[in-house]
């Protein structure tokens, strides 16, 4: 017997946004508090002029560069800035085109922009560069492909994202507007 997943409306997936990947800045500068603000859920003005001022007057390495524009991204993101945000991941990109949660947040601004398709290409790249929450890039491309009309593959990407973080509300959320029913 075959299995068939019904979906819900997008308009969840649209209220949910996308999953923020920040990236951790070591130190006691202006990056590791803007690392710190990202991880710790900020979205505040304040928090991104933190950035700023991090990205304008600390010396950094290109990696630090890089995971400070992708934590400035992940507070713009908060914000619903989407193209601000990706222009930042786009920036990371270029410094450390190894950093998997460049491309992660990048597909998750392009999911937030309605650009889905983009968005799992940024996503899959991610994905094969070790992310440190790679739940995080599950979650995102589920709702790529659920705005793709991907039903099947968003529920399995969610499914992947609980499994890898059984503790993490979001994708357990989305699973819930799943019924799985038997093909006759």
């Amino acid at each position: 017997m075959r299995a068939v997943l019904v979906g819900a409306a997008m308009a969840a997936l649209i209220c949910a946004g996308p999953a923020k990947a920040a990236t951790t800045v070591l130190g006691n500068g202006l990056a590791h508090l803007c690392s710190v603000e990202a991880k710790a859920g900020s979205s505040e003005p304040q928090a991104i002029e933190i950035c700023n001022m991090a990205i304008e007057s600390e010396s950094l390495t290109r990696h630090d560069l890089a995971g400070t524009y992708v934590n400035r991204g992940v507070l713009k993101m908060r914000r619903k800035s989407y193209r601000d945000a990706r222009s930042d991941f786009d920036l990371a990109v270029k410094l450390a085109p190894t950093m998997g949660e460049a491309f992660i947040n990048r597909g998750g601004a392009l999911v937030g922009e309605q650009k889905y398709a983009q968005a799992l290409q940024d996503i899959d790249r991610g994905l094969t560069l070790n992310p440190e929450e790679p739940e995080k890039a599950y979650y995102n491309r589920g709702l790529a492909h659920e705005g793709l009309d991907d039903i099947t593959s968003a529920y399995f990407d969610y499914q992947r994202a609980v499994a890898l973080k059984p503790d993490w509300d979001p994708p357990q959320h989305e699973l819930l507007r799943f019924t799985v029913k038997q093909a006759d």
